[in-house]
């Protein structure tokens, strides 16, 4: 029967629940476990798709179309395997199912109430998981931090589950030591409070992962154990890292690995292989010389701070592909809006080595965005341009290269007379009903490759998943998305030189856009950095990152 493993946090949100829940699951991977992980978000969003990406970072798209918590990016780039809707859980997603259940008659009649049933719903799709992936471990993180009344039910159904099954479930609690500058001595005591609140959920964490500034030190190992009634060797020490890739080594360090699988009273299924974990960082501590990518976006600020978290995927991916070519990544965030107040800034891009716009939506940096394509085209700057980022290529292309000075996306300029870029048809239907969650072209979808192009040769000589029919490459990449690029262009564009490099062979779809004569100039409708693995390098980054360097 599989074990679970629930992840919570103490004292304050964003030190790193979902790196600390990836690192343990890759470490029991390590140990040919076979293992998978669960997102519990406490918001009444059914999905992740409707908020806004300043405020809770990226959306990530899984294989099946599920919009989700940034961190299931990180379990698939620790884990290096596919995480599916199910593995996602939010609030609303568990009320709407006991109230769609009650409304047909589900529970018989019975009054349904907050408890048991709501917590009955979250054991139920915890265990599926388990039974559908044939998991050894599940590794379970609960959004949030202890104490906040939006989790208290997810406690309530980790509670119930160790109840029924107490050999089977284990508690890990994420707690933040503080360093205060005046007193410049890390403080155990917020964590013993968090650890008491925990307690005041009926339940008491097995393992303290302490997350500081620096290494947690033996007085304070001990502090923490004597108060919140866990073993030294069970507060695990878990200090800022230069990279998170480091965590599951750190981890190990910290016998962490052997703590959980003797409470569980289990062995390890052969000797523990970190060495491909290790031989990265290595690369990453080693690489010394850097590429300079710029990310022109408009999801940067938020008050007085940039939040790089709303390209979190794009982030890894670059690094991904620059550690591949033993080459560091510095990476500049660039904003669209200023280039639109001031058009001239826009040279500034001649100083990277080269230049990306991801994905996003609306019209505020459009024309910033498109100065940029315009820039790089002209320079021969590399640019890589992912879902919007392809559109804004386009729209770019078709109006100084093919003279079409009113071309846009209806997107931006719904009664543009030349929309370049076009809803899809099911989509505008979606839009009229305000239909908006859930709604957009969503999950993988299949790409042909044209021979002979940039993108052909990227996947060609890689080792990336992918089928090959008669000579012609066939890939499969991941979307979301509504629009896109207007069919009845095409030729104008292609007889300029714009070449479609991959195109969706069931709806004749343009998936690829690319210039020949250029260092490298390539756009994607999909999101290819949601299959990024730090093992595995995605083949358009690594062929973008080999541009730059030349």
């Amino acid at each position: 029967m599989a074990k679970f493993i629930f992840v919570a946090g103490g004292v304050m949100s964003g030190i790193g629940k979902g790196v600390a829940t990836s690192s343990i699951g890759a470490i029991l991977k390590s140990r040919n476990f076979n293992v998978t992980a669960i997102k519990i978000d406490q918001y009444i969003n059914v999905d992740a798709g409707t908020l806004n990406p300043v405020e809770h970072g990226e959306v990530f798209v899984t294989e099946d179309g599920a919009e989700c918590d940034q961190d299931v990016g990180n379990y698939e780039r620790f884990l290096d395997r596919d995480i599916y809707s199910a593995n996602y859980i939010t609030t609303g997603r568990v009320y709407q199912a006991v109230i769609n259940r009650e409304r047909n008659l589900g529970y018989g009649g019975k009054t349904v109430e907050v408890v048991p049933h709501i917590p009955e719903e979250v054991i139920r799709r915890i265990t599926q998981v388990a039974k559908e992936s044939k998991a050894d471990f599940v590794m379970i993180e609960i959004g949030g931090t202890v104490g906040e009344y939006q989790n208290i039910l997810f406690l309530e159904a980790a509670r119930m589950m160790r109840l029924r099954r107490p050999k089977d479930i284990l508690f890990v609690l994420v707690s933040y030591l503080p360093i205060p500058k005046m007193i410049g001595e890390m403080k155990t005591k917020p964590t013993q409070y968090a650890v008491r609140t925990l307690n005041s959920a009926g339940i008491q964490p097995d393992i303290i992962l302490a997350r500081a500034e620096v290494p947690i030190d033996e007085p304070r190992k001990r502090k923490i154990s004597v108060a919140c009634s866990v073993s030294r060797e069970d507060v695990i020490s878990a200090p800022d890292v230069e990279s998170i890739y480091e965590v599951p080594i750190n981890f190990e360090e910290e016998n962490l690995g052997n703590r959980i699988l003797s409470k569980f009273k289990m062995r390890s299924r052969g000797r523990r292989d970190l060495s491909q974990w290790k031989s990265l960082v290595k690369t990453i501590k080693g690489a010394n010389s850097a590429v300079k990518i710029g990310v022109v976006g408009k999801y940067f600020e938020t008050g007085d701070f940039v939040l790089s978290d709303s390209y979190l995927s794009v982030i890894e991916a670059i690094k991904h592909a620059a550690w591949a070519h033993n080459r560091k990544p510095d990476i500049t965030w660039l904003n669209s809006d200023h280039y639109e107040k001031f058009p001239r800034a826009v040279s500034e891009l001649k100083n990277y080595d080269g230049i990306i716009v991801p994905g996003g939506f609306g019209a505020r940096g459009v024309e910033g965005k498109i100065l940029t394509a315009k820039f790089c085209r002209e320079n021969n700057i590399p640019y890589l341009g992912l879902c919007y980022g392809m559109q804004i290529a386009t729209i770019e292309f078709a109006r100084n290269v093919c003279g079409i000075k009113d071309a846009h996306s209806t997107e931006v300029k719904q009664k543009t007379p030349h929309p370049v870029i076009d809803i899809l048809p099911e989509q505008k239907t979606n839009l009229q009903r305000k239909d908006f969650g859930a709604t957009m072209r969503l999950g993988t979808y299949p790409c042909k490759l044209k021979a002979g192009t940039a993108a052909f040769r990227a996947y060609k000589n890689s080792d990336f998943k992918k089928e090959v029919k008669n000579g012609d490459i066939v890939i499969s990449e991941r979307h979301r998305h509504r629009y896109e690029l207007n069919n009845e262009y095409k030729k104008t564009l292609e007889d300029k030189g714009l070449v479609m490099s991959g195109v969706n062979p069931d709806r004749d779809l343009v998936e690829i856009i690319e210039l020949p004569k250029h260092k490298f100039y390539l756009g994607t409708q999909f999101h290819p950095e949601f299959k990024s693995r730090p093992l595995r390098p995605h083949p358009l980054f690594s062929a973008f990152v080999k541009a730059c360097l030349l």
